[in-house]
Formats: structure tokens, sequence, C-alpha cells
């Protein structure tokens, strides 16, 4: 794959599984907008498919939430799989480039937007989740410069620090939450 390649060119790349197309991905500093481009039409796309399957409410502050959660989540996950990557298996990379590959590894996840056809939207969903994992190791392994072991162990190392870390933010904002809705109510 040639450098400088378009947005479209590139997410068909990860689609495909091609490496040198993370690995340009990984190396184009430019490139961490296009990720965060990406992160978003997944978040709109995959919102709408749930809204129209009636599985959440459609409506634009919850699409606007669901937007900031994806790009919140993206960053978190990014900072979570660097930290366990660089520092306990020797992983060389810097943020941005973990940002950049896991950013445009959630592109599969584009396939809930088809949530709303009854059978096939759950079966498209769930393979966007499990091509989403595929292109996450392959994303996480090239960003890092490891082997497909070491970034499967980083990131079920990472999605156990990421729920850990969650829990405690939902135990903290939730209980907040519940006080403050006392207060008021």
């Amino acid at each position: 794959m040639k450098g400088n390649s378009s947005l479209v060119e590139r997410v068909m790349g990860v689609l495909k599984l091609d490496v040198p197309t993370f690995e340009e991905i990984e190396h184009d500093q430019s490139a961490t907008g296009q990720a965060a481009v990406v992160v978003v039409a997944v978040a709109i796309l995959a919102g709408i498919g749930a809204g129209l399957a009636g599985t959440t409410g459609f409506s634009i502050g919850g699409l606007i939430a669901a937007i900031l959660t994806q790009l919140i989540g993206w960053v978190v996950w990014s900072a979570v799989v660097f930290f366990v990557g660089t520092k306990f298996f020797g992983g060389k990379a810097d943020i941005g480039e973990m940002l950049r590959v896991i950013g445009f590894a959630q592109a599969p996840n584009v396939l809930g937007v088809l949530a709303f056809i009854p059978l096939l939207g759950g079966i498209a969903t769930l393979i966007g989740s499990l091509w989403a994992l595929v292109t996450g190791v392959i994303g996480v392994r090239q960003g890092l410069d490891v082997s497909t072991g070491t970034a499967i162990i980083v990131m079920i190392i990472g999605i156990i620090a990421f729920f850990i870390v969650g829990m405690i933010f939902a135990t903290i904002f939730g209980v907040g939450a519940i006080g403050l809705g006392a207060i008021t109510g």
C-alpha cells in the first residue's frame, strides 16, 4: 500500500486485514484525525442502527452521548493498551500510534448499522464485533511491534484493566448520580 492513502483506502485495507495498511496508519502521524473520523462514523452508524432497532431510544442527545462515549472509550482503551503493551511486554510504540491503529481497527463495527433488520442485524453486529476483535489484535500487534500471541495477551489484560477502571468510574459516578437524585428529587 502506498503512503498517504485516503481514509477510504485505509478503511478498506483494515477490513481486508492488510498488514501494510496497519503499518502505514501506525507511522503516519497525520492519520490520527482519520482514526477519529472512523470512531465517530462507527458510533453514528451503530447508534442509528440501534435506534432503528428499538434497542435504544433514538434521539440526537443519545447519538451525541454515543459519539462522546466512543471517543472517550477509544482514547482510554488506546492508553490502557499502550501502557500494558509497553510497560509489561516490551512493545515499542507511542500513544499516537496506538490511537491510530486502534481507531481504524473499529471499522468493522460499522455493521452495527444493520441492527434494525430482524435476525440479520444481530448476526451482522456479531460479525462486525468479531471482525473488529481480529482487526484490533492486528492493530495492537503492528502498533506495539510484538507477536500475535503477545498482542492477544495485551488485549486480554487490557480488557480486564479497562473493566476495572470502568467499574470504578461507574461506582463513583453512579453513586454520585443517585445521591444527586436523592438531594434534588
